[in-house]
């Protein structure tokens, strides 16, 4: 693996540098806090910061956590979310939109609402594994954002399991379904792509495919290690979002994302008792000593709010 800054960045838009007040492109991010670091706002800022861009974070939801699972979630006032993304609207021009957790059914209505009135701005939608929530909230949640978030979307993210169940919750094969039916299911609710992760092939390897109904159009395959990872979605997301926000068509910049989360990834670090956290920042540190990079993360439990189950040495199949 090399430890190369991620690309392309911001000053590769077709802002004037010299332009008075010109600067990093801006992506919005609704998501919710968590405190661990591993994914929500700060793994969204953490991410976005790295790939060149500035973050502009709306808060939807306080999640109760560690790097193991989920406790408890609080709600934010979904007014209060459209007055935080209200008053920097109408201050900064944003050039992409990063949508995670929003907290609840009426979270989703009050952001949805937001994004309608930017529809030309991009947005990148990402679907986690929302399993811990009580089943009548996760369902109205799921409805909601199927309704109002999906019609907006230009790319939903998420895990190959997670997004079957959402997009296709009738889906009774033992054949999984393939990223063309999923974007064939997304596109009825008016998404352009789907980015699906953690796609199962044969061998013990992971496919993560960009789809679009008329079929997979890029994407990359990992050999599978048994390491369990948490903030490799809303990673993934948001790096696709500081990219197109940054002007990279959405065929590189799925490609860059997808390499930056497998260094980010090579490079996760364990701080607790959890799961493996990604480094987003792996290109700015100092090399390791080739005998401290021997060993892995340890074997942490089985991550249960996240999607991803992707290799700490994560080797790309051509």
């Amino acid at each position: 693996m090399t430890a190369d800054a991620p690309t392309p960045r911001a000053q590769d838009t077709d802002q004037d540098p010299n332009q008075e007040g010109a600067g990093p492109a801006c992506v919005m991010t609704f998501n919710a806090t968590d405190p661990s670091g591993a994914g929500g706002l700060a793994g969204d800022v953490a991410t976005i910061a790295a790939m060149g861009a500035h973050t502009l974070p709306v808060v939807t939801g306080i999640v109760l956590r560690d790097t193991a699972e989920v406790f408890d979630h609080s709600p934010i006032d979904p007014d209060i979310v459209v007055e935080q993304a209200r008053s920097i609207l109408e201050d900064v021009t944003i050039a992409a939109w990063k949508v995670g957790f929003l907290g609840s059914a009426e979270g989703v209505s009050a952001v949805a609402e937001v994004l309608s009135d930017y529809p030309d701005v991009p947005l990148v939608a990402y679907m986690p594994n929302l399993a811990w929530l009580e089943e009548d909230d996760q369902q109205a949640y799921l409805d909601a954002f199927r309704e109002l978030v999906l019609p907006q979307a230009e790319v939903l993210v998420g895990s190959h399991q997670t997004l079957t169940d959402f997009l296709l919750p009738e889906w009774a094969s033992e054949r999984p379904a393939s990223p063309r039916e999923l974007a064939v299911a997304a596109a009825e609710h008016g998404t352009r792509f789907v980015l699906v992760s953690s796609v199962p092939l044969p061998d013990q390897y992971l496919d993560n495919v960009l789809a679009s109904p008329q079929g997979a159009i890029t994407g990359e395959k990992f050999e599978r290690f048994e390491v369990s990872f948490v903030g490799s979605g809303d990673t993934l997301s948001a790096a696709l979002a500081a990219l197109l926000a940054s002007g990279a068509e959405l065929h590189a910049a799925v490609g860059e994302s997808l390499t930056f989360l497998d260094q980010s990834l090579d490079a996760g670090f364990r701080p607790g008792m959890g799961n493996v956290i990604p480094d987003r920042f792996f290109w700015a540190l100092p090399p390791a000593d080739e005998e401290e990079g021997e060993g892995g993360p340890g074997e942490p439990g089985p991550s249960i709010d996240d999607d991803t189950q992707f290799p700490k040495d994560p080797r790309h199949v051509h």
